[in-house]
């Protein structure tokens, strides 16, 4: 059945008249009913008219204050699916994978995805939040999406969405909704539907095809905006801890019945070893809804004596994520019909635990595991005497892990060196983190500069980044990691305050000894490579001009014989990071 409907849908392409690229021109309605822009100009507009729909902060108050009726903002979504023109039905025809838990479910996802597209099949992958450009949150065959077809489906939903706000109180869905509806569009629209529940074999042709939908939950599980999803072929919850608590709640087990929430009656679902609580409400959740929950079995049981399995993604926290995706891919693939005779075997290690056992994997899964990329987790760049540790840690497990893994492959190119190599953290947090206790773990990497910077990316800033809380707010919170760096390190000497940088920005910091606080990241990036970084180098006139007594400090960094900078704290951070060391990610 497959076969033949692919063989058609091929058949069908070459008959068509050949369409018009979608890199040019075209027209679609705006939101006015005026004429469309040229597509260039139209793809700002469109995300300037994204960014007016409530920034991140915004959302995540709108969600604490929903806590109280989190059943109506579920119905609030499903009300915003009908008004752009999709149904709950539709949705069911999506072949997807859903997958939540507090940290590893992006990597999980980007493992499960690179597995099926190495078998062949195109996939959509949903994510959040983006490193450099929205686009990366909606993903094809692992690229994100052209900036012709975001602005395509940009128009179309909002145009929608805004012709029938009348008749619901002028309401109009925030960021995260909004991108989780046009990633719905895009996926339905870019897909052959072939679904064994659906009445008819629906065929939408476009520029791709989406034959498996990665959706990644955005907050919790139950209330999340995904979860409007019914029909999922399998479910996910990757490794669980302590975040968004004001949210989910104050307990690692009230965050765990929160991520249950995803679970489905009948549908597969799998998670990695947890901790005895919360493990405890994941199986009584899955009792409740009547979902077969199984436990992965460790990455170790599917290596062969002598050949680990080689995993593109770096850190030993990735194994966990690694399994997750192994049988996530694996459940669907045999729903899918193409697993061979291989069925995985279920045995019982315990009476109340479900054991998913190891199988034989394929050489496209091994490579798949092997080729998997995902921007900003346990990343390195190493641009002549520097070398930057990307790793967008943000809660206590994921940081230890970071720990871990900055700690190990520094380590082990300051033993490849021949000469002094000074350590740098370039660090922010955002939210209701405790930045105290995750600088504490960071504080055994013997750093010799702290720096921290709020997470804005250069003084002119970028227009394709919901806006954000006040400059002051955010830079008062680099002056506490500063002052927390500076108690840590067992320092009682007064803080003179002055300005580091003149760029612009309203900012009094601080310097004690070797913390230092900067009003932007490009300004932090520039002190730290002390031009020694090719990809940072600008006309004499863009160099930011720093304060004397911070310029005569950073002698050290020019005479180095190397530079290891780690960045963490904030994906965020780091995707403002990424867009001034990786530019090439600009244009993607």
């Amino acid at each position: 059945m497959v076969g033949s409907i692919r063989a058609w849908t091929r058949n069908v392409r070459a008959a068509r008249p050949r369409r018009r690229q979608l890199g040019a021109s075209f027209s679609v309605r705006s939101p006015s009913g005026g004429a469309a822009l040229q597509h260039g100009m139209e793809y700002q507009d469109a995300i300037k008219m994204l960014n007016s729909l409530q920034s991140n902060a915004s959302t995540l108050e709108q969600v604490r204050q929903g806590c109280t009726q989190p059943l109506l903002q579920l119905q609030a979504m499903r009300v915003f699916l009908e008004r752009s023109g999709l149904s709950l039905e539709e949705l069911d025809c999506l072949n997807i994978i859903h997958v939540t838990g507090t940290k590893g479910k992006g990597s999980t996802c980007a493992f499960t995805e690179r597995i099926l597209r190495n078998h062949g099949f195109r996939t959509g992958f949903y994510s959040s939040p983006h490193l450099v450009h929205v686009r990366e949150r909606i993903r094809i065959d692992g690229q994100p999406i052209t900036k012709g077809l975001f602005t395509k489906y940009f128009w179309d939903v909002y145009s929608r969405l805004d012709s029938t706000k009348a008749a619901y109180g002028g309401s109009m869905p925030a960021y995260f909704r909004f991108l989780t509806l046009l990633t719905f569009h895009v996926f339905l629209r870019e897909k052959a539907c072939i679904h064994d529940e659906c009445d008819v074999v629906t065929l939408l042709l476009g520029h791709l095809q989406v034959d498996v939908a990665l959706i990644e939950v955005g907050i919790g599980g139950a209330y999340d905006c995904t979860n409007i999803l019914r029909k999922p072929w399998v479910c996910g919850i990757s490794s669980l801890g302590i975040d968004h608590t004001s949210i989910l709640g104050d307990s690692i087990e009230k965050i765990a019945w929160q991520k249950g929430g995803i679970f489905k009656p009948g549908v597969p679902a799998y998670t990695v070893r947890q901790p005895e609580g919360p493990m405890k409400v994941l199986q009584e959740r899955a009792r409740e809804i009547g979902c077969p929950l199984c436990v992965c079995s460790d990455l170790e049981e599917y290596e062969a004596p002598g050949r680990p399995l080689r995993l593109g993604l770096a850190g030993q926290h990735q194994r966990s994520n690694a399994a997750l995706a192994l049988q996530l891919s694996w459940s669907w693939l045999q729903r899918h019909h193409v697993a061979g005779n291989w069925w995985p075997v279920l045995s019982k290690e315990a009476a109340s635990v479900s054991m998913a056992m190891p199988f034989p994997l394929s050489s496209a899964t091994i490579k798949g595991l092997e080729d998997t990329e995902w921007p900003g987790r346990g990343q390195i760049l190493r641009h002549g005497f520097l070398t930057y540790y990307l790793d967008g840690a943000h809660t206590m497990r994921s940081m230890q892990a970071c720990v871990r893994w900055f700690s190990q492959e520094a380590s082990s190119q300051e033993r490849a060196l021949w000469g002094p190599v000074v350590r740098v953290l370039l660090f922010n947090t955002t939210g209701e983190r405790d930045s105290a206790a995750l600088l504490k773990l960071l504080a055994p990497c013997q750093f010799d500069f702290a720096v921290f910077s709020p997470n804005i990316i250069e003084t002119v800033g970028s227009n394709e980044d919901p806006p954000n809380p006040s400059v002051e707010n955010m830079l008062a919170r680099c002056l506490d990691n500063q002052s927390s760096w500076w108690s840590m390190s067992g320092q009682r000497e007064r803080l003179e305050a002055e300005r580091v940088i003149p760029c612009g920005v309203p900012l009094v910091a601080g310097l004690r000894n070797n913390a230092l606080v900067f009003p932007c990241i490009l300004s932090a990036l520039q002190w730290i490579s002390q031009g020694r970084d090719p990809v940072l180098m600008l006309p004499k006139e863009h160099v930011m001009q720093t304060h004397p007594a911070v310029a005569s400090r950073a002698l050290p960094l020019r005479e180095a014989a190397g530079i290891q900078v780690l960045v963490t704290g904030s994906l965020h951070l780091v995707g403002g990071a990424l867009r001034h060391l990786d530019p090439a990610m600009l244009s993607g």
